[in-house]
């Protein structure tokens, strides 16, 4: 008998999650209908949250691009949602998320490397030769020891300067070495000629991936770092080793 009532009640259970699984995914989806007949824009998901009954909304396929709304998409919210308790930004770490890439799937031929030490903790890095904020990751990462350092030029800050400076560096004798100098002791490269560096193909790679800034990096894990976090790209990167 209390087996049979035990049955029972994991049936009904059953029933009702399954119930409310399609009336939440009924929900997501009025939302989606919503979103994109009143403002004609492209939903590439939507989920409910954890926190004040909020949806989140990722729009255009751009992942930076999320907004948030409530149940009968009434209002919109655009910007950052930061737990005050934990100061945590949960709209980064979604973005984050939603950035992840397979680390092995990139074109490591077009970036300079650099390897210290055993080189166990990887990371990928978009930098600009005239960024600031890439300077400021750079100058601290040269003095990690057991790294491998990937770095994609992506000269997107200057119109002309950025693109020539990207082909000195990549045309260098040493590359890496051409690529720390100007980096962290301002040194810039002399113009070698009759070389072509890749341009077009470290742009194209960046607009797959959606980097619209610099710096952008990525561990091996896949997960993305935007900024000179440098202290958050180090346990991401010892995370990944682990």
């Amino acid at each position: 008998m209390m087996k049979r009532m035990k049955l029972q009640a994991l049936a009904i259970a059953a029933v009702l999650a399954l119930v409310a699984s399609s009336l939440a995914q009924a929900q997501e989806a009025q939302i989606r209908r919503t979103i994109e007949s009143r403002y004609g824009v492209k939903v590439e998901s939507v989920a409910r949250t954890t926190y004040s009954g909020l949806y989140e909304v990722v729009v255009n396929g751009d992942e930076r691009n999320i907004i948030y709304t409530d149940e009968k998409a009434g209002f919109l919210i655009s910007g950052q949602i930061v737990d005050i308790k934990t100061r945590r930004n949960i709209t980064q770490e979604r973005i984050d998320k939603l950035a992840a890439i397979k680390f092995d799937e990139l074109p490591l031929e077009l970036a300079i490397k650099q390897v210290r030490g055993n080189g166990k903790r990887v990371m990928a890095m978009f930098s600009d030769p005239f960024c600031g904020f890439c300077k400021q990751l750079d100058q601290q990462l040269v003095k990690m020891d057991d790294v491998t350092i990937y770095t994609f030029m992506y000269p997107i800050l200057r119109k002309d300067e950025s693109p020539e400076m990207s082909a000195r560096i990549w045309c260098a004798p040493d590359r890496a070495k051409a690529y720390v100098d100007m980096m962290v002791h301002n040194r810039q490269p002399p113009k070698v000629a009759g070389c072509v560096a890749p341009i077009e193909k470290w742009m194209a790679l960046g607009e797959k991936l959606n980097v619209r800034a610099t710096p952008v990096s990525y561990v091996a894990s896949g997960s993305r770092i935007v900024g000179a976090r440098f202290e958050e790209l180090q346990q991401a990167m010892n995370e990944a080793v682990k």
